[in-house]
């Protein structure tokens, strides 16, 4: 089965194509133009890649299975939302809130999660190849079982997150932090 076509998903009445239309008039400054409000919107196995959400209000959405590679984030609001085994490769996502989200087995790999709220995101068995998480608040994120080669944690205070079951030996950790203490505060 493939992914759903934009075209064929509505959210109140409204079909996603005409959504995001209006999105992208809003975030050039142009007449017409409306913030994307998908709270709670069923979006599980759409082909969102690319899509421009910069700034979108996307609390509980459903994007379960979704294609958003390479898809522009900066600044949404994705607090509990659902983005279970999405690909999120290459997605921009700087600043965004993804408190409370659900990215369990995510493919997460290039991501930009530059000062994101992580704050409780469970990120359990996730690829976070190449992610930089610089300065994300990452209070109670469960990253048990992640996939972090090469991830850049440095300047992020990682006091209440879940690092158990993680290689750290490529991820650019904090100043001092050690594997050791990923150990002892998991346990």
């Amino acid at each position: 089965m493939g992914l759903r076509k934009r075209k064929s998903i509505k959210h109140h009445g409204k079909s996603l194509v005409e959504i995001l239309e209006a999105h992208e008039r809003f975030f050039n400054g142009q007449e017409g133009g409306a913030r994307a409000d998908l709270t709670g919107a069923d979006l599980a196995n759409a082909d969102l890649s690319g899509v421009n959400l910069t700034g979108a209000i996307l609390r509980n959405a459903n994007f379960t299975g979704c294609d958003l590679r390479k898809a522009k984030l900066p600044g949404a609001d994705l607090s509990g939302a659902s983005l279970r085994r999405a690909d999120l490769g290459n997605t921009d996502m700087t600043e965004a809130i993804l408190s409370g989200a659900d990215l369990t087995e995510a493919q997460a790999s290039g991501v930009e999660f530059f000062r994101c709220d992580l704050s409780h995101a469970n990120f359990q068995r996730a690829r976070l190849r190449n992610v930089n998480l610089r300065l994300a608040n990452v209070q109670g994120a469960k990253f048990s079982g992640a996939d972090m080669g090469v991830a850049i944690l440095r300047e992020t205070d990682l006091t209440g997150a879940d690092l158990s079951g993680v290689d750290l030996s490529t991820t650019l950790m904090p100043k001092g932090y050690s594997q050791a203490q990923a150990a002892k505060k998991s346990a």
